[in-house]
């Protein structure tokens, strides 16, 4: 590092294979426009969701022009809704374990990862490391940094609540996907910045994704007139 340069220390943000790329896309607008730095780690299942919910191709090789098209896109699919500026974005393959997040001594603020399949979960609660997300993870709790886990699935089974439990034990915060509709939400996109800005209320990064409750009830009835 040359004399007068600040380190880089990034999120890392990990996307699994669950249903729900619209959070993580609302994620990463949210950081990027908080002036964070992030390591993006997509993995191999998470293409195939994505591809399925965006009709996005998520390319190694073109992965800039694809992750520009990704966060340009609204939680209804609809292409340039948003204007995002992604030179804050480092990415790493999913296979690459010699990647800068596999080692603690890779600096990094934490770990969000958004969404979470209870595949993910397990994996990183039973610390199998079987790609860059999950050994992340692993990096992350050894190093006792910020993981929040947004988990995304229902049911949830006994095995899978043992999991959470796991990794709440360990020092994670576990952020189920699950939208809060007290703020006037009017629109899907809302709804997928409630959950986004819930995600950052427990990584402790400032936003402005939803409005918060202050004791005043009637306020999120967006057809109320006074």
């Amino acid at each position: 590092m040359k004399p007068g340069q600040t380190q880089r220390t990034p999120w890392i943000v990990g996307v699994s294979g669950a249903s729900g790329t619209p959070y993580a896309a609302a994620v990463l607008r949210a950081l990027l426009e908080a002036g964070e730095r992030v390591d993006l780690v997509v993995s191999r299942a998470s293409r195939l969701t994505l591809l399925d919910e965006t009709g996005i191709s998520f390319r190694d090789a073109h992965w800039q022009d694809d992750l520009r098209e990704w966060l340009s896109r609204g939680a209804d699919g609809k292409p340039d809704t948003f204007q995002v500026d992604i030179g804050g974005v480092r990415h790493w393959s999913a296979g690459d374990l010699a990647a800068g997040p596999s080692s603690g001594s890779y600096p990094s603020k934490g770990m969000l990862i958004v969404p979470a399949s209870t595949a993910c979960v397990a994996g990183v609660a039973l610390g199998l490391s079987k790609d860059l997300l999950q050994r992340a993870a692993s990096v992350t709790l050894k190093e006792r940094r910020k993981l929040v886990v947004a988990v995304r699935e229902t049911p949830l089974n006994g095995q899978t609540l043992r999991h959470l439990v796991t990794l709440d034990d360990a020092g994670a915060s576990v952020v189920p996907a699950s939208p809060g509709f007290y703020a006037g939400a009017t629109h899907i996109q809302d709804l997928v910045d409630f959950v986004a800005g819930r995600v950052l209320d427990a990584a402790g990064v400032e936003h402005g994704l939803y409005r918060r409750w202050k004791g005043e009830l009637g306020r999120g009835d967006a057809t109320r007139t006074t």
